[in-house]
């Protein structure tokens, strides 16, 4: 493509993808340092148990063994840190126990890190940590995040009635008198399950020591690497900041999985210097299962308050949140800041109160899976509203244009400022394009084969780009949200953009260099992205909550922004004319209203050989930097259409259609685009038909713990989708007027699917996962 025809908008191939084809992809694992060693750690088999005797003399005589490492050693760091504080009602501080880098003393869920083991090789590291010999006290374990607080023993001392905080949002005395008062309300109970996010790649770091240069260098799977060396090193285990590089190179899916600071890392660390070797450490999926960070496990009642017309009058909400045993890094903000300030969704209801009770269990760490309290927050309200429909007798379409917000900016009584949306043009065009004119006649032919037919809708608002930091701060967070940008342009006219976002599948390499090749004019090819390593990145916080080209991309057009202003001073004294009279445009700098005309190539050029401008005025070289901190969150928005068919004697569900549309705002790249809502889409559904993280009541244990438990999603459980974005509403408040995309398709689309089936069953609720033996008992209890 030539670069002056504009990359913005286009459907750009993806420039990663040819060496992840091809198997040129290099991930954590796939790197080798001299002297290599490899880690092993030793997990709790129980749910929760005090550690009576930890013997390790035998593991550590065993073959190749270079060192072991338990609670013991880390006794004098800290705990690893959670980034968000939120203050209960009352205005305590939420409690905040201690959250080693190894037990110290006491296992709080199976697979707790007990021990590390480092060898040679790592079938010597494996023999030996199976050597090492643990004797437990078992102790109650409770997983139910419904039974945590009161349950008979503490999951934490400093927490004796295993509450962490209890959290509320809006207008309580103004929405108890509208419920009362109110024609109608709906009201529903349900879980929204727990889910393992199982990314492609398993977690992995390598670490190693250089005693010359008293530094480290960590290779990691992460999605945010500076903020895992500032975490690191300022929190736990007191590293200079500059003596610590971390990086992260190819990195294979995340999900929200990888942003966190986990020990396993931190435990490589600080073992390395120890042993004065590198570390490796890969998880195989059994430690996946068991040791990332897992989403979702609310359990709610919400009510929702209509008056005789079915317009909102009030929104209750009360959720006990599951944090597991610990407190990740973002946990304690994903069931209430990133929760609960969504739950007007798309619609102008005038009061909501939501009140949030967070508990610690014996379970693996919650924190953010891909939507982060979003989908909660959506399946919360778009199962309400459309339950109210059914119950009122009014189409599921109708009542939702009736309640839509219309007007823009709109301040929601949950403290967001939404800055734009056209929520009928979504909706309208998502009915077109389900063809829900023709859905009566699929529906008599579905019955004609012994099938029910239902159709489910959803409307979707997510707060994405997450920032800015005055917000955030004002809400809890305990660190910034901007992000920062480097654009270095060399002589040749050849540019290196280094970005602080990470890439772990988005394609920001792709979409990143379409956005500089249309500001300066040049090919694609001239640009070449840079990211994930902090000893080249200026800063960065990562990537996650849908930032990256709203946040990381408006950084690179600032600092853009600063190359061309420079160089038009260049160009100017090249051309003999004055600043104001250049203009920059298709690549050249041009003197308005003449021929005269600079490559930028030649301005490139020009600003490396100082005697050829006024170097008194202006620095030789052409590389700029800036930071962005966004003056609000995007909001994306849409409208999902899903219809199933059930065989009621079965309970099987097909997806026979789903429809999904977006407003996006600007599109860099359509088809990445369509690529993030498909992916979406797809783990959206899977937790609505398929996936649930289980732990057994009694013992902790978790039943889940592979793929021939936990039922991933597949090719053949996914209809043929129909995507499209609307020409959308840009952002107003960053220069590319884009929003986020990677995360829609998650949180639109479990309620469409469960409000299809319980359309197709004529019932108030199904449970998810409606698996089949789920929706067979719901059809039997309707019949």
């Amino acid at each position: 493509m030539n670069a002056r025809q504009g990359f913005v908008g286009q459907k750009v191939e993806r420039r990663e993808d040819a060496r992840f084809l091809t198997g040129r992809g290099q991930y954590t694992d796939d790197i080798t340092l001299p002297g290599q060693t490899y880690g092993v750690f030793v997990r709790s088999p129980h749910g929760h148990a005090r550690i009576r005797k930890l013997d390790t003399k035998a593991a550590a005589a065993a073959p190749g063994v270079l060192g072991i490492f338990t609670g013991e050693h880390f006794k004098a760091v800290g705990g690893l840190p959670c980034g968000w504080l939120i203050n209960s009602l009352d205005g305590k501080p939420m409690v905040e126990p201690k959250h080693p880098v190894l037990a110290d003393g006491k296992v709080r869920y199976v697979g707790d890190r007990v021990a590390l083991v480092v060898a040679e090789t790592l079938e010597q590291a494996k023999a030996a940590a199976a050597m090492v010999d643990v004797d437990y006290e078992e102790l109650p374990a409770v997983v139910d995040a419904a039974k945590a607080v009161g349950f008979k023993a503490a999951v934490h001392d400093e927490a004796p009635n295993n509450q962490c905080y209890h959290w509320g949002i809006g207008d309580k005395d103004g929405v108890d008198a509208a419920i009362k008062g109110a024609a109608h309300v709906t009201k529903l109970s349900f879980r929204n399950n727990r889910l393992i996010p199982n990314a492609i790649e398993p977690r992995a770091a390598n670490a190693s020591y250089d005693v010359n240069a008293d530094s480290y260098t960590l290779y990691v799977a992460n999605q945010n690497p500076h903020v895992e060396r500032l975490l690191m090193c300022a929190f736990v285990l007191g590293i200079p900041e500059h003596k610590m590089r971390v990086v992260a190179p190819d990195v294979g899916g995340g999900f929200g999985s990888k942003i966190y600071l986990y020990g396993e890392e931190t435990a490589l660390v600080f073992a390395s210097k120890q042993i004065k070797r590198p570390i490796k450490w890969t998880a195989d999926r059994s430690e996946a299962f068991l040791s990332d960070a897992h989403g979702r496990d609310h359990v709610t009642t919400a009510e929702l308050a209509l008056d005789k017309d079915g317009r909102f009058l009030a929104l209750r909400a009360n959720t006990t949140a599951n944090l597991g045993a610990y407190l990740s890094t973002f946990a304690s903000c994903i069931p209430t800041i990133l929760h609960a300030t969504l739950l007007a969704g798309q619609y102008k209801t005038p009061k909501i109160w939501c009140e949030v009770t967070a508990v610690f269990t014996n379970t693996a760490p919650v924190d953010a899976y891909r939507g982060a309290g979003r989908p909660e927050a959506t399946y919360l309200v778009e199962r309400l509203v459309e339950t109210a429909a059914t119950e009122m007798k009014l189409d599921p379409a109708e009542i939702r244009r009736r309640n839509f917000i219309t007007e823009f900016p709109y301040a929601t009584p949950v403290g967001l400022t939404y800055d734009t949306g056209d929520y009928n043009a979504t909706l309208k065009r998502a009915v077109e394009l389900a063809d829900v004119a023709g859905f009566g006649k699929r529906k008599a032919a579905s019955e004609a084969k012994g099938l029910a037919r239902g159709i489910g809708y959803a409307c979707y608002i997510e707060a994405c780009g997450i920032a800015p930091s005055s917000v955030a701060g004002a809400l809890g967070a305990r660190a910034g949200l901007f992000e920062a940008g480097e654009v270095r342009v060399h002589p040749t006219g050849k540019v290196t953009v280094f970005t602080g976002s990470h890439s772990h599948g988005q394609g920001h390499e792709t979409t990143f260099a379409q956005v500089v090749a249309d500001k300066l004019g040049i090919p694609m090819e001239d640009v070449d992205i840079q990211h994930g390593d902090t000893g080249k990145i200026l800063f960065g916080m990562g990537t996650y909550g849908s930032r990256s080209i709203a946040v990381g991309g408006t950084a690179i057009v600032k600092a853009l922004d600063k190359i061309i202003t420079k160089g038009r001073k260049i160009a100017a004294h090249l051309m003999e004319a004055a600043d104001s009279d250049v203009v920059f445009e298709g690549g050249q700098f041009k003197v308005a209203g003449t021929d005269k005309a600079v490559p930028f190539a030649s301005v490139a050029l020009t600003a490396y050989v100082p005697h050829n401008f006024p170097h008194d005025k202006l620095e030789p070289g052409l590389n700029e930097n800036a930071f962005y901190d966004p003056s609000n969150f995007t909001f994306p928005a849409g409208s999902y259409i899903c219809e199933v068919e059930v065989d009621k004697a079965t309970g099987a569900v097909r997806i026979d259609r789903f429809t999904a549309v977006d407003d996006f705002g600007n599109v860099i790249n359509p088809m990445i685009v369509e690529g993030q809502v498909h992916g979406g889409l797809v783990q959206g559904i899977g937790q609505a038909l398929l996936e649930h993280g289980v732990y057994d009541d009694g013992s902790g244990q978790l039943l889940s713990g592979s793929y021939m438990d936990y039922a991933m999603p597949r090719a053949d459980d996914m209809p043929s989708f129909q995507v499209e974005t609307v020409k959308g509403t840009p952002c107003m408040h960053n220069p590319l007027g884009v929003k986020g995309c990677g995360e829609a398709g998650a949180i639109g689309s479990p309620p469409a699917v469960i409000n299809a089936i319980c359309n197709a069953l004529g019932v108030k609720d199904v449970p998810m996962p409606a698996t089949p033996h789920t929706v067979w008992k719901a059809a039997r209890a309707a019949a």
